[in-house]
């Protein structure tokens, strides 16, 4: 899926935002603005981390969520300002490429859903200290929906390898964290098996180069590590029924969820380079 499939007749005008201002101004300087704009996405990405872990029981537990959120709240909102307007500014000087890439529309779905999950659900839920009504779990089905739709993006996209490993590698260090006791463990070892056959597919078993066969290999192993953490995490869910935590398992998922959703928007941007 690309823009310059879903909207071909915008071709012309694409082409000329290039020769535009402030295009014209950015391009020559496109490294130092593509600073700026990984610097936004750093903060955004750990203010996000850092609530989305307080709203699932880990992290900052000393303090409420609401205080975590308020604490964090200028750093979250200076993150999201500049991403997206750093984002806009490269975006035009570098229109062409990104008309013609799938990571762009993996990009947006993104950054769309980031937006939605981020001010619709993780805001409201954390400045209630983890309870949520029917406006945060709207914004929570809403922006999934987008999200997953990114991640058909990546999965229909051609470049699987380079995307979708960051956000399953983020899911697992978020299900390590929330968890306790041996189930923590157990999947780690799980993660660890998986890992290894990973290495050994790719490494020892598959001769260096042979794509033909190494891709085929990391899309089953991601295939099974994405049914380990969703098997895991719903352990760990069922595992807590009835304990009457301060932070109910909704906003736990609104806070992992809206993680993962910007750092599939950050794999998007690094996908972008691949492509």
């Amino acid at each position: 899926m690309k823009f310059s499939i879903l909207f071909p007749h915008l071709r012309p005008w694409v082409l000329g935002l290039a020769h535009v201002w402030p295009a014209t101004v950015i391009k020559p300087n496109f490294a130092v603005w593509e600073v700026f704009h990984i610097l936004s996405l750093v903060m955004l990405g750990g203010a996000a981390i850092l609530i989305g872990l307080r709203l699932a029981g880990a992290g900052l537990k000393d303090e409420p969520a609401s205080v975590v959120y308020r604490g964090l709240a200028p750093l979250l909102l200076t993150g999201v300002v500049g991403v997206v307007l750093t984002g806009l500014l490269i975006g035009m000087a570098n229109a062409e490429r990104l008309y013609d890439s799938a990571a762009f529309v993996a990009k947006m779905l993104a950054l769309a859903a980031g937006l939605i999950l981020t001010f619709g659900a993780l805001r409201p839920a954390a400045l209630a200290d983890g309870r949520v009504d029917r406006g945060p779990a709207a914004a929570l089905a809403a922006g999934g929906a987008v999200w997953l739709l990114a991640v058909w993006v990546f999965l229909t996209g051609g470049l699987i390898t380079p995307g979708l490993f960051h956000v399953l590698t983020a899911a697992a260090l978020m299900l390590f964290a929330v968890s306790r006791g041996r189930g923590r463990w157990i999947f780690a070892a799980g993660v660890g098996v998986i890992l290894l056959a990973m290495y050994l597919a790719t490494h020892v078993w598959i001769a260096a180069g042979d794509l033909e066969h190494a891709d085929p290999a990391n899309v089953a192993l991601a295939w099974a590590m994405a049914a380990w953490i969703f098997a895991a995490g719903a352990a760990e869910g069922l595992s807590r029924r009835g304990e009457g935590r301060a932070s109910p398992r909704l906003s736990a998922l609104i806070g992992c969820v809206t993680v993962l959703v910007w750092v599939t928007a950050a794999a998007a941007g690094r996908w972008i380079a691949f492509a």
